[in-house]
């Protein structure tokens, strides 16, 4: 078994104190909200850290269940992860709508489907966030926001096509009113449609670097 970083060792210690204490394994945001990490992505790296160097072991037939390696007391499997790869397709402006629409794949993000809270039927995808409309909503400049197709709900925060230009806010429809979109920050207007206003995903999860 290859040695261990101070942060592995300490992460696979709150993995097995978390267990014993509560009798059930942590999941991926406790041990996130734990360490106060960033996004769901860090706790998955130092997990697929921990399993290369033997201290977590895959649980056989099920292709993301984990053991934690020589513990006793590890009956059950310790995650049950079911880790999706999303394409990213460029940039989304999070200020005023531009004419620049999101472009080919640019690169892939794995993530837990469940954490994020995405179906691998409605097939995710991801944008990076370009401007600072949302900050209110937690979603600041550089940020990764992952998108689910579907029907857009009165308060879902939507990428969107107002008016053949993209845009990242907040989806307002209150009854008999038209529906227009709202910024997350005071600097900015509500944005009216004059013609047409085309939802093109539903946001679900925001991935933040270190």
């Amino acid at each position: 078994m290859k040695e261990l970083t101070l942060r592995q060792q300490e992460i696979l210690g709150f993995i097995q104190l978390h267990h014993r204490t509560h009798g059930y394994w942590p999941s991926i945001r406790d041990i996130q909200g734990h360490f106060k990490f960033a996004s769901t992505n860090a706790v998955m790296g130092h997990l697929r850290a921990l399993e290369r160097k033997g201290s977590l072991s895959r649980v056989p037939g099920q292709a993301r269940a984990y053991r934690v390696t020589h513990d006793p007391d590890d009956a059950p499997p310790a995650f049950a992860l079911d880790v999706v790869d999303i394409p990213v397709y460029g940039n989304i402006a999070a200020g005023y709508p531009d004419g620049v629409e999101p472009g080919g794949e640019i690169g892939r993000l794995q993530i837990d489907a469940h954490t994020a809270g995405i179906r691998r039927a409605r097939r995710a995808f991801a944008l990076k966030v370009r401007g600072d409309s949302m900050t209110d909503a937690g979603i600041q400049d550089g940020d990764i926001v992952i998108l689910e197709p579907g029907p857009a709900k009165d308060g879902d925060i939507v990428a969107a096509l107002i008016d053949n230009e993209t845009t990242l806010k907040r989806f307002i429809q209150k009854s008999g009113r038209h529906p227009f979109l709202k910024a997350e920050n005071p600097r900015y207007p509500n944005f009216h449609p004059v013609s047409e206003l085309v939802i093109q995903g539903i946001a679900k999860a925001v991935v933040r670097n270190l």
